[in-house]
């Protein structure tokens, strides 16, 4: 095989990160850091057999692997084990599997497979609407699981259209609606519906004679407004309507994690502990008090990055975020420089899930986000994560090498 066309510096990059990802696992758990290691020998195997396969083999069987991702996501609710209140696992004796993780691969395989088609046109009502509905199943599964985590995540598939021509007022209104939500959950929702109206009242004063006023503009318009002010009468409902440890873990970023220091707030209580008790430089490797104590949860897994915060500290910290950074950033690159569509839209899914998982796991190890049971990408402790993760790196990477090689 050539070495022109593959990626050194992305491949790099992985490696870097999986082996300071076990380093860090078997620092806490050093059970868990030997199993980490096996998974990741069995992820470079599976890497090698995927750049031995021909690059077609991906998008000429998506839709097969969309159907089987489904019907994993099916089957969880007859067969599926349930850990922390969430039935999102096969179990097999001693080897448990995570079927969301490999879902995002077939909904990145089957999405970059009907937007490259010929009749793809974002601007058209029919493909967005097919686009939407490819992601929307298996998010309506994932949602009756429920993994409300996973489900943010499919957020990136979103970013994807967008590269394709999605209208930005897309995210707009998710902005909005988000925003509502969350800022009548802190304080009374008189003083977010107050505001709507008025901005509202604005926006159409300073745009009446760009608006083509008639029956159905103006009952849309009503209809939107209502809307808004519902949601924000509604979301303290809503959270009412929540299990107890569901609403805690959002109201920890309102009341703030001591006020919950028992329950919901106790992980990021002695999370931001860790971090802020390793300095610039860390106590070392192996040296922190608090994870080698092991007051965290889930701190070979979700939690993983207080064990570098303390062990590590801040540079540490930073020089892990900045090959995340680069990594990510790198996958992007590479993906808007390819000549196939298909090449690219997987590449940027794929960047997008690594986004949206990164950016959700350090915030709500930092008391940003609310925990949602979300994994560091290559980093948090998982064979199901690992392998996915690392299935689709190595499907990239293939594509970009066939993209390369390409006489077209």
């Amino acid at each position: 095989m050539k070495t022109a066309g593959i990626d050194k510096l992305g491949l790099g990059l992985y490696i870097l990160l999986c082996l300071f990802a076990i380093a860090n696992i078997y620092s806490v758990e050093p059970n868990s850091g030997q199993k980490q290691l096996m998974w990741f020998g069995i992820s470079l195997f599976v890497g090698i057999i995927i750049f031995i396969m021909r690059a077609k083999f991906f998008e000429n069987l998506s839709a097969l692997f969309y159907v089987l991702g489904v019907l994993l996501l099916v089957g969880l609710f007859p067969f599926g084990s349930e850990v922390l209140g969430q039935k999102n696992w096969y179990k097999f004796g001693p080897i448990s599997l995570q079927p969301v993780e490999f879902v995002k691969l077939a909904i990145t395989l089957m999405l970059a497979n009907f937007v490259s088609g010929p009749d793809f046109n974002i601007k058209k009502t029919k493909s967005l609407r097919t686009a939407l509905l490819i992601i929307g199943v298996p998010a309506v599964l994932v949602l009756a699981i429920p993994d409300v985590g996973s489900l943010l995540v499919f957020l990136a598939f979103v970013i994807a259209l967008y590269r394709e021509g999605l209208s930005g007022w897309f995210f707009g209104v998710l902005f909005i609606i988000a925003l509502i939500f969350l800022l009548s959950l802190g304080i009374d929702p008189i003083y977010v519906i107050i505001p709507i109206l008025v901005i509202s009242a604005a926006v159409l004063f300073l745009n009446s004679r760009r608006i083509h006023w008639n029956v159905i503009s103006i009952l849309s318009i009503a209809i939107g407004i209502i809307a808004m002010c519902g949601l924000s009468y509604g979301a303290p409902k809503i959270l009412e309507k929540m299990p107890k440890h569901q609403r805690e873990r959002i109201e920890v970023l309102y009341k703030g994690e001591k006020a919950f220091r028992d329950t919901s707030g106790y992980n990021l209580l002695y999370s931001k502990t860790a971090i802020g008790s390793g300095g610039f430089f860390g106590k070392g490797y192996r040296e922190g008090s608090v994870t080698q104590g092991k007051f965290v949860p889930e701190q070979s897994t979700d939690y993983i990055f207080c064990t570098v915060g303390e062990e590590w500290g801040f540079f540490g910290s930073m020089m892990l975020v900045l090959v995340y950074c680069l990594f990510i950033g790198r996958i992007y690159y590479l993906a808007e420089r390819q000549k196939s569509t298909f090449n690219r839209v997987f590449g940027y899914c794929f960047a997008s899930i690594l986004l949206m998982h990164f950016a959700i796991n350090l915030g709500m190890v930092l008391g940003l986000f609310p925990t949602v049971g979300i994994p560091l990408p290559f980093f948090s402790y998982g064979g199901s994560s690992l392998l996915a993760f690392s299935i689709m790196t190595f499907i990239f990477f293939k594509l970009n090498y066939a993209d390369k090689n390409s006489l077209v």
